[in-house]
């Protein structure tokens, strides 16, 4: 059985040791970066940086078409542990990834996209290239288990996104700290804050999933709010979330410990319901707020 089959409607999905699997997740972190290098300097700016993420994919992480001239389209292909390059014109660059410094990737991506025709002024500032760093433990397999579990996750999330009929982000992954997210926008300002400025005015909620950090070494899931509700803390939650404070101010859930629910998917759906359910109840005015006025 591979990991995408099931067992009585349970995904099978991977163990991930972060020990074991720390230099794949740790290299694929900084080729993803060359991507997102490649957003911020070939896109025009969008609102909360959308346009410098990365969309989930079959085999694992795409920029999405990125129109130049030609246009083309980077791939991380974490199946067959591969970096692609396609363009419009038909023109096609991989190379195999080993745990080889980010910084030899994006210089073969830059001469790759230059040789075919790319004007240069598209080109990322080269200072903001990942380090020139080694993973010698590098492995396939563990970027494949990766893969799996990005699949699943961006599953969920966007079967979780459909219910929403406020504002949302789309399901993205951010290149800077390797966690992907979903984030409601229920299109309240914040009293006080620049109204132009989104990332401080617009009211939020970030539902996100990560490889782990230096805060928390294994892989999570977390859910926070801007601003944080001071009636969160004492919400009852699924057993196996709780409240953390530490380095950030939200609901934290261990990936180990979805792996011991029967019901992953449905888990996940229901602690993200709940919390944005509490979200409407604690962060937005009332709808009879001046009612008469």
């Amino acid at each position: 059985m591979n990991s995408l089959e099931t067992t009585m409607g349970r995904p099978d999905l991977p163990q991930l040791d972060d020990v074991d699997f720390g230099p794949t997740r740790d290299a694929l972190h900084e080729y993803s970066r060359v991507l997102g290098d490649w957003l911020k300097s070939s896109r025009p700016k969008r609102k909360h940086w959308w346009h410098a993420s990365l969309r989930p994919a079959l085999a694992g992480l795409t920029s999405g078409v990125i129109h130049a001239d030609p246009d083309f389209e980077l791939t991380l292909n974490l199946r067959q542990s591969q970096f692609c390059v396609q363009t419009s014109t038909g023109e096609e660059f991989r190379t195999l990834l080993q745990g080889q410094p980010a910084n030899e990737i994006a210089r073969l991506v830059s001469d790759f996209l230059l040789g075919n025709g790319l004007a240069q002024h598209y080109l990322p500032d080269s200072a903001s290239h990942s380090s020139a760093n080694a993973h010698t433990g590098y492995s396939a397999e563990h970027a494949y288990n990766l893969a799996i579990v990005l699949n699943f996750v961006s599953a969920a999330m966007e079967e979780f996104r459909a219910g929403i009929h406020e504002e949302t982000s789309p399901v993205q992954l951010w290149p800077h700290h390797f966690d992907l997210s979903m984030v409601w926008l229920p299109g309240e300002k914040i009293p006080g804050q620049d109204p132009l400025d989104e990332e401080y005015s617009d009211k939020q909620m970030n539902f996100g999933f990560t490889f782990g950090d230096g805060g928390i070494p294994e892989p999570y899931f977390y859910i926070t709010a801007y601003p944080f509700p001071d009636a969160f803390p004492g919400l009852d939650l699924p057993a196996g979330t709780s409240w953390q404070s530490d380095s950030f101010s939200g609901a934290v859930l261990t990936y180990k410990t979805l792996l011991e629910s029967n019901d992953p998917r449905g888990y996940l759906l229901e602690l993200w319901n709940i919390l944005l359910s509490a979200g409407r109840e604690h962060m937005l005015r009332a709808v009879d707020e001046g009612a008469g006025q």
